[in-house]
């Protein structure tokens, strides 16, 4: 019998839970940025949370436990129980609260946590929310205003304890190598070459960096389009096969990478027949497949985001062509496609065309990352899982301005993974 076959089938919720409120901060580089520089974990998680009670026009009075999350909190902030540190800025000191970890993933089980909280009756309302500073990590001796830089050597030296070293290569599964494994065997399948990946990865780019100049929380407020005149080019396209822009694998290029940043996000979780109470349009959540696949295994990601996909699919009995709005994990970006085309929002063999054609651009008729995802609106580790769910929170409600999809969302999906890897697919309805 395969692993693959070992999947344990999703049972229905006990009782429906809702989404009632969301919050997140600007992504930022605390560093660089002498506005923000000195601000620490406990502000930005206290930000986030804070703005996620006031949607959901409550207080921590109201709430009745908090998950806290963090992809690192041993490297980032040297922590050993995190949550502890944040319980102040939430008004919520004495309460209960746990700390859960499982890198880029972390965001997401932070929904299902919740979720399960709730759907559980335990409790009634649970706020649960993520913070990152991978680019402004602590000094392990010093105070956390004080900070100093992420580097990639620091942050390599952290990824090669998400791999299973024992029997295994460390470039056998991580950066950029497993997620090119995929696309390289997604383009072979489809009969594609190595120059219609280069267009299909080019457009990704230029129509996510769009979304993400738009984004009032995202990293960068320039499009490639600017960027090229600032350095005295014609286009986009210029620039991005500019050395500006380097290949960093076989096909993927600087700008097909995630950007490393500091921030947090939130959400605020209830019972649906309660929801009524705060909002008008609760967002119901649906159900949560997941799986994790450890890196010693080809394809991890691929394979995952099958198995999590089909149990999310076979409790709802909706499919990814039920869906308005896909977001992704996309730290590789390539996984926009590959992940859509998966989890079937996308046609099978069709998702290539769909990202040439600008069709999943936020304006496009079948969007995925209208925020502009991880290479180009930003990535705090844990905090992004959350991001993606503000932003399916925010064009469910319409009220995303500038880059609000142009076709209503009554439904969506989020796919998410990481740390070594566990892979999330959630399926998300406003009521």
């Amino acid at each position: 019998m395969s692993f693959n076959d070992n999947l344990p089938k999703l049972k229905p919720f006990k009782r429906s839970v809702s989404i009632i409120g969301v919050g997140a901060t600007p992504f930022v580089r605390i560093l660089d940025d002498p506005e923000v520089d000195g601000l620490t974990e406990g502000e930005l998680f206290g930000y986030a949370a804070r703005e996620a009670m006031k949607d959901a026009g409550i207080t921590g009075k109201d709430v009745d436990f908090f998950v806290h999350g963090q992809a690192g909190p041993g490297w980032i902030s040297n922590f050993g129980t995190a949550n502890i540190h944040v319980a102040n800025w939430l008004g919520m000191k004495g309460k209960g609260s746990m700390h859960q970890s499982e890198a880029c993933a972390t965001g997401y089980v932070a929904l299902e946590t919740a979720v399960d909280y709730v759907a559980s009756g335990t409790y009634d309302m649970v706020l649960s929310g993520c913070i990152d500073m991978p680019y402004s990590i602590a000094y392990p001796t010093r105070v956390l205003t004080k900070r100093r830089f992420g580097t990639d050597a620091i942050f390599h030296e952290v990824l090669c304890s998400t791999v299973t070293r024992d029997y295994n290569l460390f470039t056998r599964g991580v950066l950029p190598f497993s997620s090119e494994s995929w696309l390289d065997e997604y383009f072979k399948e489809n009969n594609l070459d190595k120059e219609t990946i280069d267009r299909v990865m080019t457009n990704m780019a230029i129509n996510c960096r769009r979304a993400a100049a738009l984004n009032s929380l995202g990293l960068f407020d320039k499009n490639f389009e600017d960027l090229a005149h600032d350095y005295g080019m014609e286009s986009a396209e210029e620039y991005l096969h500019s050395k500006y822009n380097p290949l960093i694998g076989k096909y993927m290029r600087a700008c097909h990478f995630e950007q490393r940043c500091d921030g947090a996000a939130a959400v605020i979780v209830c019972p649906t027949e309660i929801a009524y109470k705060y909002t008008d349009h609760p967002i119901e959540v649906l159900g949560i497949g997941h799986s994790c696949i450890e890196y010693n295994t080809p394809l991890l990601e691929k394979l995952a985001t099958e198995n999590a996909y089909k149990q999310v699919r076979e409790l709802t009995g909706l499919t990814g062509k039920d869906m308005d709005l896909f977001l992704t994990n996309d730290f590789f970006m390539q996984s926009e496609m590959l992940a859509a085309e998966t989890c079937e929002y996308f046609p099978e063999h069709k998702g290539w065309e769909y990202m040439l054609e600008g069709r999943a651009a936020f304006d496009g008729d079948r969007p995925v990352q209208p925020h502009g995802g991880r290479c180009q609106y930003g990535h705090a580790s844990s905090a992004s899982g959350l991001h993606d769910l503000y932003e399916a929170v925010k064009q469910m409600r319409g009220i995303r301005g500038v880059t609000q999809v142009k076709n209503p969302v009554k439904r969506a999906m989020i796919r998410g993974f990481g740390g070594g890897q566990n892979v999330l697919c959630t399926i998300l309805e406003q009521k």
